[in-house]
């Protein structure tokens, strides 16, 4: 029995594997890719990524069945969660102008393994996010000929009764991934040009919606007869909330293609904040003239806007709404694909993936490998499952890395600077230690967070602060802190801050129904949590923190990602309990893979 237990070497190794976090280069500019995105570029790539099913199919799929007219505020707080998620991204990749998004930001603050974590399942979000969007593209074009291709499927290829599954095999939004994987295997030229063309054509359509949509509108639609604003409660808003979350999980692409930003310091900050507020005030203002022109709970989830002027007897205005969709939704597709094989060649240059990943394509520029691989796996999972299913399983992914991102600018920002820890072997320490790729490729260094806390200069005036440092206005009162090295009291705080708020909000969500508190002990929780949350934060703020004028910086450190955090793990916390179990087998199999 003793030969199944593990060894103390193995538990070191994992240990230090758990905290060895991502040392970058010097020259941070430095790339096998093409530096050619524009500001532009990079906001009509997160335009694109953001506004497409979830404009046409989501909005009309949370109204009727989870919140009715009251989505346009689950889209209001879904934007503004949404938006601290944005300003870490924005941060990350104004100093991280590096492929790799939330799976890089991860790696080089918080430590490997969770880098790993984050790694796969914004993979998932990719790969989930394009098949969704393949299938909803393929049901907006079957609206126009009728659903003659769907009748004409299930009647010569038959139907699947499979929890899950689809109804039917949808070989048409299969194909466009396969095309889409064609295009963007040209180059980031290529695809930009190919978004900005869709991405005008979707922006017209939805202002023609916005137009004629005020026109038709109906107030009589939000009256009681009708159910009303709200007519699933503050439940039901919150719970719309976490699925509108899919709306917006576009905007990380601008962040995943930094390293072929021209100016990404300048360019990708402007790009994600434009993007994100045109996309929010779009859904808002869409949802306000779907749930006026026609009532809720008549929408048809598949196609709710084409489908809205159908009804209102405007068929042209349909068909436009329908074309419309399919150029957003192709923007879309163009962004997933666009994305995630760069994301894969993050993991592979690190070793954490599969060496043949990392290969540039010296032409085109691209990593070729991985676009037709994922896009192959797209189209699979477009084919045989259901969209519903997809977009649940994909919030919780989206709102587990913006979760580790946010908490990855608080400690990013708590840290040393660079050049104030000493070089490794300059003082007697240890050199870092090397990490090799599974085909030996060359190495990479890395240094474990444990060690940047402790190579530091600890003879340093007092007058000279440094990040991770006890404010000098605090000394008197919290000496004792001053005993720990930089960073240290931090790094607990922010742990400390994420188990407080993973309790908070399981009282919140959970205690008066699954737990069936009593009154006294659900305050006396929610107190104690609370307390312990505030806590954490005040310990993280008496901290000192880096200050850099040279590239776009969160406000409200550690105010605003700690909002993040509570706000992503409540809408996690909201999300139905298969959606959970998909995920934990999901993490089961990563757990498995890198074992």
């Amino acid at each position: 029995m003793a030969r199944w237990l593990p060894r103390s070497t193995d538990l070191t190794r994992f240990c230090q594997k758990l905290n060895r976090v991502k040392t970058l280069e010097d020259d941070m500019m430095e790339t096998s890719f093409n530096r050619c995105l524009s500001t532009i570029d990079l906001t009509l790539l997160g335009i694109g990524g953001m506004v497409g099913s979830g404009l046409y199919v989501l909005t009309g799929t949370v109204a009727k069945e989870i919140a009715g007219p009251a989505v346009i505020v689950s889209f209001i707080i879904a934007g503004f969660a949404s938006l601290l998620a944005a300003l870490c991204y924005a941060e990350f990749g104004a100093r991280v102008p590096k492929t790799g998004s939330a799976y890089m930001f991860t790696y080089v603050s918080v430590g490997e393994i969770w880098a790993f974590l984050i790694g796969w399942n914004v993979l998932l979000e990719y790969m989930i996010g394009g098949a969704a969007v393949a299938r909803a593209w393929s049901g907006y074009l079957d609206s126009i000929f009728n659903h003659k291709i769907k009748n004409f499927t299930e009647t010569h290829v038959g139907t699947w009764q499979v929890p899950f599954l689809a109804r039917y095999p949808d070989f048409l939004a299969a194909a466009i991934l396969l095309v889409a994987t064609a295009f963007i295997s040209f180059g980031a030229k290529v695809s930009s040009w190919l978004n900005h063309v869709f991405s005008a054509i979707s922006m017209g359509v939805i202002l023609f919606i916005l137009i004629m949509g005020f026109v038709l509108a109906q107030p009589k639609n939000w009256s009681t007869q009708e159910g009303g604003f709200a007519p699933y409660g503050l439940s039901g808003i919150m719970a719309g909330t976490a699925t509108c979350f899919y709306a917006f999980v576009g905007f990380d692409v601008i962040a995943a293609s930094s390293e072929e930003a021209r100016n990404p310091q300048r360019a990708v900050p402007r790009a994600i904040a434009f993007s994100l507020g045109l996309a929010t005030g779009a859904y808002i203002l869409v949802s306000v003239v779907l749930t006026l022109m026609v009532p809720w709970h008549t929408l048809d989830p598949d196609s709710a806007l084409a489908d809205a002027f159908y009804r209102r007897g405007y068929a042209w205005a349909g068909f436009l709404v329908a074309a419309g969709s399919i150029c957003a939704m192709n923007t879309v597709l163009l962004s997933n694909l666009f994305s995630l094989p760069r994301i894969v060649y993050a993991m592979a240059e690190d070793g954490l993936f599969f060496q043949v990943f990392s290969r540039v394509h010296p032409r085109t520029q691209v990593p070729v490998v991985g676009i037709v691989v994922f896009g192959l796996l797209m189209a699979l999972l477009a084919l045989v499952f259901d969209l519903e299913a997809l977009v649940q399983f994909l919030s919780i992914g989206t709102l587990l890395a913006y979760t580790f991102v946010a908490a990855s600018i608080i400690v990013l920002r708590f840290q040393q600077h660079k050049g104030d820890v000493p070089t490794p072997g300059a003082s007697g320490q240890p050199n870092a230690e090397p990490h090799e790729g599974p085909s030996g490729g060359e190495l990479k260094e890395y240094e474990s967070f444990s060690d940047k806390l402790h190579l530091v200069d600890r003879g340093k005036s007092k007058e000279q602060r440094e990040p991770g440092q006890l404010k000098a206005a605090f000394e008197p009162y919290l000496e004792f802190l001053s005993d720990f090295y930089p960073g240290e009291v931090v790094t607990v705080a922010v742990v400390t801050l994420m188990v407080s708020a993973i309790c908070l909000c399981s009282i919140l969500v959970f205690g008066n129904t699954h737990l069936h508190l009593p009154t006294w002990s659900y305050s006396l929780l929610l107190v104690l949590f609370s307390l312990g949350f505030l806590l954490s934060l005040l310990l993280i703020w008496v901290h000192e923190q880096q200050h850099s004028t040279q590239t776009f910086q969160i406000p409200l450190v550690p105010l605003s990602p700690a909002l993040s955090i509570i706000l992503n793990i409540y809408l996690m916390l909201k999300l139905s309990y298969m959606t959970w179990l998909r995920f934990a087998v999901w993490l089961l199999l990563d757990s498995i893979k890198g074992e």
